[in-house]
């Protein structure tokens, strides 16, 4: 009789590819490629976030920023911060007894944040850290409120980001995630799929000489997992409480976990 007893019991290896808007590259490529597209992004970041929403990003973002339930003397983590307008409010919110740190992979868009800040005088209650989500920097139970806005679908792990999250949260403390998503309609899908494909990328060509970036930033909305799933993964993550609200026909959701 032949022997198969190592051939079932061989593990399953991890994939070794990951996507990049609708391209399979290797995981280990791909960080250094989403790089590549907020270095050419980001000076014009900010213009091209209120001309592709129409400024509605800003009212997504003053959501946000009204159901974190941040308060004088917390301290914030806000990761993938970019170019900091979650944390301008934050550092008034938190106060000179509070913090803010602002998080991102990304030194081009860091240094864009920062300066912006600055520009506005936001200097003594934060800081700046050039980090991985997925393997943050700071001890555990640091932060009261985490916040992620339009950042997770670029990271290539997100289930280990959200656990990185989760270990450097204080007890009681929430996360927020603020990211696009999948539209609740047949309707809003179509007409939100013919902007994102044929009006988008010629936008960023105009404004910002780069429609292949912006390209890249509509397949990888569509690869970005949807509101049940993405829910699911906070609790995996331990999370507890999760939620998500739709904003503007699901367009974009707001997602909530809190640790105890």
């Amino acid at each position: 009789m032949s022997d198969n007893t190592a051939s079932t019991n061989t593990p399953t290896s991890e994939p070794t590819t990951t996507h990049f808007g609708y391209k399979q590259v290797d995981k280990s490529q791909k960080a250094s490629m989403v790089a590549s597209v907020f270095d050419s992004v980001a000076a014009k970041y900010d213009v091209m976030n209120d001309l592709m929403s129409l400024g509605i990003h800003r009212l997504w973002k003053r959501h946000a920023i009204d159901c974190s339930g941040v308060r004088a003397g917390h301290k914030v983590l806000d990761i993938a911060g970019g170019t900091g307008d979650l944390t301008a409010k934050f550092s008034r919110l938190v106060g000179p007894t509070g913090s803010v740190t602002l998080a991102d992979i990304n030194l081009s868009m860091l240094k864009v944040g920062r300066d912006k800040l600055r520009d506005r005088g936001l200097v003594n209650n934060i800081d700046y850290v050039q980090a991985d989500a997925e393997a943050l920097p700071f001890p555990d139970n640091t932060f009261d409120v985490v916040t992620m806005a339009f950042g997770l679908r670029n990271v290539t792990e997100k289930q280990n980001a959200l656990n990185s999250i989760f270990r450097v949260l204080k007890p009681g403390g929430r996360l927020l995630v603020l990211e696009f998503s999948k539209p609740t309609t047949e309707q809003l899908c179509k007409l939100y799929d013919v902007y994102s494909f044929h009006i988008l990328p010629k936008m960023g060509q105009i404004v910002a000489n780069d429609a292949e970036s912006y390209q890249y930033l509509a397949e990888s909305i569509r690869m970005h997992p949807d509101q049940e799933t993405l829910k699911g993964m906070f609790e995996q993550a331990g999370f507890e409480q999760c939620d998500y609200q739709n904003l503007t026909g699901g367009i974009v959701a707001l997602h909530r976990g809190y640790k105890f």
